[in-house]
């Protein structure tokens, strides 16, 4: 079993190395243009959100709205070092202190208000979303409603990759752990985890910190590659788009958010050549999507190697029966 486990593990981690080598190939050959990798760098921030938002969501059970509060503390960290000090070093820097920066507003925000319930929730971290948005409307240092253009790109593929794999790695672990199964037991029922022993707000705001973290990481990524941040970027939609892609993926599916990043991606692009009814086509084609799939895409289910085989196996059975 352990010998198993290990060839899993190192197939992993080759198929995750590959990955990030063909297109590092491929961008290093000019096949990947400027376009394509702009959407590749939203499929990836996009990721990272889901993935970090579906914790709270999907796994924790508890509605949040504020996503995009996070994202916007990172983002403004991480432009405002950068822009003062430009250097990859600075652009590291700035990322991780503005991701601890929202995880620190993820624990001084969550442990009041997670102690709420449903749509109390989802209003509590609503109303603290555009407060953060208010604040960096009014300080002199973010430039108000103007925005900030930070001039300078150190987001590359490399980085992209590293923290989206980073972050899949990361919730998948914690997911699977003890504290994991602490979580979705309190998005089941919380009474009957109380009664079981579990601290309930302790998990919950545990699993509000690495959203939060999570999300932190994503907006520096997007100062850095995208060059111009406004407060207006991380506004209600934006958290509400975050919200899309879980509840496409499948509430509880961490390969449903990713599938979903790359649909919703993909489907946003093709639709560029019709401006005039794009969000018209984009909205019905999401109805009719979560009529036919309300549990969405995976449901709470999750992609593997060995559910590709069992699928192949019983093709093949049906296959065989036919003969």
């Amino acid at each position: 079993m352990n010998k198993l486990a290990e060839i899993k593990g190192i197939k992993k981690w080759f198929a995750l190395l590959l990955t990030y080598v063909i297109v590092q190939l491929l961008v290093s050959l000019n096949i990947i243009n400027d376009y394509i990798m702009a959407t590749i760098t939203t499929i990836c921030i996009n990721i990272i959100l889901a993935v970090s938002l579906n914790l709270i969501t999907g796994f924790t059970g508890q509605f949040s709205l504020g996503h995009a509060g996070f994202m916007s503390i990172g983002a403004y960290t991480c432009a405002i070092i950068i822009m003062r000090y430009p250097s990859p070093l600075s652009f590291i820097i700035g990322l991780f202190l503005g991701a601890i920066l929202a995880a620190l507003l993820g624990f001084i925000v969550g442990l009041p208000t997670l102690r709420l319930r449903g749509d109390y929730l989802a209003i509590a971290t609503l109303g603290m979303a555009e407060i953060i948005r208010f604040v960096f409307l009014n300080l002199d240092i973010t430039n108000g409603a103007a925005g900030l253009f930070v001039g300078v790109q150190y987001t590359n593929w490399l980085w992209l990759y590293v923290f989206t794999a980073g972050t899949v790695i990361l919730i998948t672990n914690f997911v699977n752990s003890s504290h994991g199964r602490a979580c979705i037991s309190i998005r089941e029922d919380e009474i009957a985890a109380e009664a079981m022993g579990i601290n309930t707000t302790k998990y919950k705001v545990i699993a509000f910190i690495i959203g939060a973290f999570c999300a932190g990481i994503a907006g520096a990524l997007y100062a850095s590659y995208f060059y111009f941040i406004k407060p207006d970027l991380f506004g209600f939609l934006k958290s509400i788009d975050i919200l899309v892609i879980v509840v496409l993926g499948g509430l509880g599916s961490i390969s449903g958010s990713i599938l979903a990043a790359f649909l919703l991606a993909i489907i946003s692009s093709l639709l560029q050549s019709f401006p005039e009814i794009r969000m018209v086509i984009y909205s019905v084609l999401l109805i009719v999507i979560m009529l036919f799939r309300p549990q969405g895409i995976m449901g709470s289910k999750e992609l593997s190697l060995s559910a590709f085989k069992s699928l192949g196996s019983i093709f093949e059975r049906k296959n065989g029966g036919e003969r």
